[in-house]
């Protein structure tokens, strides 16, 4: 009952001038389930008829709306608790208030898209370096991978479609007052082509903006 006062109270902060922001943390299912059973703590919503994953997936439901309107949403799915207090500082600590906080992420698409992406890129259409026994063990920063993606034209062209998009896309973020932008980048399993693209781009980035953290 008392998350239904939540937009009131924000329009109220809005109107005295109080500037706000709201950072959602998200979790899998399961995830969240191993949690509960490691620390022992009984979920606030649970019942005695109810199961443990019946209560998530209500907390699940009244906190949709908080969902949408959040500034900042961070998948801890594969975080630990000291990953996710470094990730906190590097996003909320000092930085001006106006502006705009860029995170490029890699990822496998066989472990799922991130949650908490503004903007998904695929990149599986990319050579993928994972078929040369020699560059298998490798990733997306290493020189010998790098020079095998930057060896094909199909690289340089969608490091510049994506560039290119970003660039036209970022200033509307700053025009409507966004303060976080989340880019995700994604190959197969996340470890070549998606690691060089973020590392790529996001140097670039770092040249426009000052808060670019890849």
């Amino acid at each position: 009952a008392d998350l239904e006062s939540l937009p009131d109270l924000l329009r109220s902060l809005k109107d005295q001038g109080v500037r706000y922001e709201i950072v959602f943390l998200h979790a899998e299912n399961q995830v969240l389930l191993k949690r509960y059973r490691e620390t022992r703590r009984r979920h606030p919503l649970r019942k005695t008829d109810m199961t443990l994953q019946d209560a998530i997936e209500h907390e699940r439901e009244l906190l949709g709306p908080i969902t949408y309107s959040a500034d900042l949403v961070i998948d801890t799915t594969a975080s630990s608790i000291y990953e996710l207090r470094s990730l906190l500082r590097q996003r909320l600590g000092d930085r001006d208030e106006d502006a705009l906080s860029i995170q490029l992420e890699s990822f496998g698409f066989k472990h799922g898209v991130p949650y908490d992406a503004d903007f998904v890129f695929d990149v599986r259409c990319l050579p993928n370096p994972y078929w040369d026994i020699d560059l298998r063990p490798l990733n997306g920063k290493d020189a010998k991978v790098v020079s095998f993606l930057e060896g094909h034209e199909i690289t340089r062209r969608m490091y510049d479609d994506i560039l290119g998009f970003l660039r036209n896309r970022i200033p509307e973020y700053l025009e409507h007052n966004r303060n976080y932008l989340t880019i995700a980048i994604g190959c197969t399993g996340g470890q070549h082509r998606s690691v060089y693209l973020a590392e790529s781009i996001g140097r670039e980035l770092q040249n426009d903006y000052e808060d670019v953290l890849v």
